[in-house]
């Protein structure tokens, strides 16, 4: 399939720049994946669509608030973002700029209370550092690191709990799984209060998330990897649910990603751990997913190849098209599908 067959045209101005004021207000577009037929709602409605005996799947991974802000000793600025924890307080990291951090260069943050050498470059570009702390990385990392937002957002988060889901607990990703950001506590249970079973997986989302499909032909675009995890209390619910009968319904692509990546071919599950480095598109068949919340994706994206293996590309270009129509939000602060 050629990349071009996945393209829709989208205003500048639908990008949302920032979250709304109340979670669940968003806006949720219902799409029928049989017939194609279209529902408008709020993300508050969600439980409606929702049967006793469904489950739901949950990304619990957590933001690290991995942009930092440093300085040369020399002067001049830098940043990083850390993608990678190598071990021994070494990370891999994009540098901006580049040019700047060669191996060898010396770099202070928050006023000295973190330091770092730049020790390689990598073959695609980014810098191997290690960091020199007192205490723990984690906790001077949560005082002096920013949200790394993706490049489309131009506005300054207030809030940085807002790019956190509220059930985030697993510290490890560069960017959110924002799906999962619509959720409020008392949502979630009132669905749990309809019979629905919630459990986890991790997926720590790297940027390669961002990184955009440059091959016509999607077949040949290399996937990056990513580290999950499936914990025991899901692989139960969730093979449970599929022998008694109930639907799978994941939170986001990357949620899909990892039950897709680990399922038997009857959609059950152990559980396990990896990298998964699975690229779904149009053709793949489906053993654990029955239906999928999520929010809008890039045109020409793997997120929206994905979605259109799921539900067919007429039916998701034609949700998309009339999405634009109606002054949907899109991307990471926008509003959100149900597709089903």
């Amino acid at each position: 399939m050629k990349k071009s067959d996945f393209y829709f045209d989208l205003p500048e101005e639908l990008i949302a720049q920032t979250p709304i004021a109340e979670r669940d207000h968003s806006r949720l577009l219902h799409v029928d994946k049989t017939t194609g037929a279209l529902e408008h709602r709020h993300f508050y409605d969600l439980p409606d669509y929702l049967r006793e005996g469904d489950c739901l799947v949950l990304n619990d991974s957590r933001v690290l608030p991995a942009r930092l802000i440093g300085a040369r000793p020399t002067g001049g600025t830098v940043e990083l973002v850390l993608l990678r924890d190598l071990g021994e307080g070494r990370w891999e990291c994009l540098s901006r700029p580049g040019r700047k951090t060669k191996p060898g260069q010396e770099l202070v943050f928050g006023d000295g209370e973190l330091s770092a050498t730049v020790e390689a470059v990598t073959e695609g570009g980014n810098r191997i550092v290690r960091f020199r702390y007192e205490g723990i990385f984690l906790e001077v990392l949560e005082r002096l690191g920013k949200m790394p937002l993706p490049p489309y957002i131009k506005e300054e988060l207030q809030d940085g709990e807002r790019y956190q889901t509220v059930y985030s607990r697993e510290l490890g990703s560069a960017a959110a799984p924002t799906a999962g950001l619509h959720f409020t506590k008392e949502l979630l249970a009132q669905i749990e209060a309809k019979g629905v079973k919630i459990c986890t997986v991790t997926l720590h989302v790297g940027l390669g998330t961002f990184r955009p499909v440059k091959e016509d032909e999607i077949e040949d675009h290399p996937m990056h990897a990513e580290f999950c995890i499936v914990p025991e209390r899901t692989a139960r619910i969730v093979t449970e649910t599929k022998r008694s009968g109930g639907r799978v319904v994941a939170v986001g692509t990357t949620s899909c990603r990892t039950l897709e990546s680990f399922a038997n071919e009857d959609g059950t599950l152990e559980p396990q751990s990896g990298w998964t480095s699975i690229f779904i598109y149009p053709g793949y068949r489906f053993k654990c997913i029955d239906a999928l919340v999520t929010n809008f994706h890039l045109p020409e994206s793997t997120l929206i190849m994905l979605v259109s293996a799921l539900v067919g590309r007429e039916n998701v270009l034609n949700a998309y098209k009339v999405a634009v129509e109606e002054r949907y939000r899109f991307f990471s602060f926008g509003d959100a599908c149900f597709f089903e």
